[in-house]
């Protein structure tokens, strides 16, 4: 048994989805469990929907046309989709009237993306011969926490979903991704992205042989190649590896996805739908290999913010007080680094941080630096290998590139810092060539 992920550009357009039915059709000796994203560009549009409706707009023309001409491509009948558009009409007339949206509404709103393209796909599936059925996630038993949002799996989801799955017989299940629901039946989202954990919770609930996750790259590369041309793909990574990468940077993966491979030991291999004899890159347990940096990624649009005491010399209780803080507004820090008297983090900006920063001026000076972006080398045992720090500050120095934060030691696997946003994607270009292309 596999679980196959498809994205959105690989569900984007009728030819794409011709093209996911081959490959499904290619491993049903497999028995292949499906899980789908919504096309591309359908959840923007939703989130642009929602907030169109506190405007009182509730035009639905464009939505309803990118799914008329996949629909009529595919020789399927729009009545398919009657029910979800019925009740999405209904959601964005109460959005309307009551002027309101919050993240349980958006979250809702957003699940339609996943909702129909799941159904297209089985239905076409079905049409050329393959026994196929539709499921909402949360049908099959994925239950959530009530973050809206960014909802957090709870434990009894892999119960449920081996239980309901090992009962099917004889069909491929299309599963959506990127949603569930929370104890009291309110559809929750699982972050963008959120379609690959999907999948690896499947895998590891069913205990899959492999996790696909089928995209429109080759594989996971040494470094983002609209920034680097020479970028290359990488043959295999660990799941350590893979985590760092998604987590810092690398959007061909959810970070979240990695955790419930790694807990099953299940590999996962990132291919192309677009490819699909090439081999991509392969996720698992443990990697030989000679060389110590296997990527450099870079994550744009964080902020530091610097907090000086000089009082706190010597006092404990300081780190506590100040991750207090941030506790209580529910900010996640990424990076940090510490002296005696000072701490330096970084926060994405997506976060609001004017009524943090007042908190945190209760305890300490405070000074925050927007618009900068993390640099990280990532490899296996990475910090035990003398040169390579060296070596990356040494060019980025003669590139007359400051660097304003260093965080090294905590992690095995990367070595990263920070610099003024607009210079990181030379800062990945030089280091690139540097452990890449001039070896």
């Amino acid at each position: 048994m596999i679980v196959m992920k498809f994205g959105g550009t690989s569900v984007g357009n009728a030819d794409r989805i011709r093209n996911l039915s081959k490959i499904v059709s290619e491993n049903i000796h497999r028995k292949p469990i499906v899980v789908v994203s919504a096309f591309n560009g359908v959840t923007d549009h939703l989130i642009n929907l929602a907030y169109n409706a506190l405007k009182g707009d509730l035009n639905l023309d464009w939505l309803i046309n990118r799914y008329l001409n996949v629909m009529e491509e595919l020789g399927l009948d729009f009545d398919l989709l009657k029910e979800e558009f019925k009740e999405l009409e209904v959601i964005l007339k109460g959005i309307s009237y009551l002027k309101e949206l919050n993240a349980k509404i958006l979250d809702l709103v957003m699940s339609f993306g996943e909702r129909t393209s799941s159904k297209i796909i089985a239905e076409y599936l079905n049409n050329v011969g393959i026994n196929a059925r539709q499921f909402n996630a949360y049908d099959i038993g994925l239950i959530t926490d009530s973050n809206f949002g960014n909802a957090e799996v709870l434990e009894q989801s892999y119960e449920n979903i081996n239980k309901y799955l090992s009962n099917l017989k004889d069909c491929v299940p299309v599963i959506t991704g990127f949603i569930g629901k929370d104890p009291k039946g309110r559809i929750t989202t699982l972050g963008r992205g959120g379609s690959d954990y999907t999948a690896t919770i499947i895998g590891a609930a069913v205990n899959a042989e492999e996790v696909q996750i089928w995209t429109d790259v080759n594989g996971i590369m040494t470094a983002d190649p609209k920034v680097c041309p020479n970028a290359k793909v990488i043959d295999a990574l660990t799941y350590e590896e893979a985590y760092e990468l998604a987590y810092f940077g690398a959007k061909v993966l959810h970070p979240k996805t990695i955790l419930p491979a790694k807990r099953k030991n299940i590999p996962i291999r990132i291919l192309n739908s677009f490819n699909p004899s090439n081999k991509g890159t392969y996720i698992v347990a443990n990697v030989e290999r000679k060389r110590k940096v296997i990527a450099i990624v870079s994550k744009k649009n964080i902020n530091i913010i610097n907090i000086h005491s000089p009082k706190m010399f010597l006092a404990y209780g300081y780190l506590y007080k100040i991750f207090e803080v941030f506790n209580i507004h529910k900010i996640p820090v990424d990076l940090i680094s510490t002296s005696e008297v000072n701490v330096s983090l970084t926060i994405e900006n997506k976060y609001e941080v004017a009524e943090l920063i007042k908190d945190l001026k209760e305890i300490a000076d405070v000074e925050l630096y927007p618009s900068r972006a993390s640099i990280s080398l990532i490899g296996k045992e990475i910090n035990q290998e003398p040169n390579i720090a060296g070596k990356a500050f040494s060019i980025l120095g003669e590139k007359g590139i400051n660097i304003e934060m260093i965080s090294s030691g905590s992690s095995k696997i990367n070595i990263s810092f920070v610099v003024n946003q607009e210079l990181a994607d030379l800062c990945v270009r030089e280091l690139h060539k540097v452990f890449f292309e001039n070896e």
